[in-house]
């Protein structure tokens, strides 16, 4: 994830997901810092730095899911299937990435296994970290056949 959230009330839903899914999965939260001076950089050019950033936290054999408007969109039942096919296969990790405010550079894009859309709208990226989460929290209940999830 880009940048740190500056919202009491989102970060302790984030940490209130996080301490969930402790209880289903090995599940990590890595901040990129925020770029410093990005008031004097174009959107392409903050893009850019975030891109130098976030490829140092990749290694070869990740699987890198972006968090972006125009990737696949699930419903939640679908997305628990494709978690648990995701943790059926021989990955090693699977990291999803959260973008900055403008989203992602190409040098990005190239190294995604793919993309996925929480919504056809947009959201803040700070908002988003907490969707994500319940989704993700909300994927492993209804694997494990838990009623959190009603359809």
């Amino acid at each position: 994830m880009v940048g740190k959230s500056n919202h009491p009330q989102l970060i302790k839903l984030e940490e209130e997901y996080r301490n969930r899914l402790k209880h289903y999965t090995t599940f990590d939260v890595q901040i990129v810092p925020e770029l410093k001076n990005a008031k004097n950089l174009s959107e392409q050019e903050q893009k850019e730095k975030e891109a130098d950033l976030l490829l140092k936290y990749f290694d070869a054999q990740d699987e890198v899911v972006l968090l972006d408007e125009r990737g696949k969109q699930f419903s939640s039942v679908g997305f628990a299937d494709f978690i648990e096919k995701k943790n059926l296969s021989s990955l090693k990790r699977m990291i999803f990435v959260v973008g900055g405010p403008y989203g992602f550079s190409q040098r990005i894009y190239d190294r995604a296994n793919q993309k996925i859309s929480l919504s056809a709208m947009t959201f803040s990226h700070q908002m988003i970290r907490v969707i994500f989460m319940e989704q993700v929290y909300r994927a492993f209940t209804i694997i494990r056949g838990e009623p959190y999830h009603h359809e």
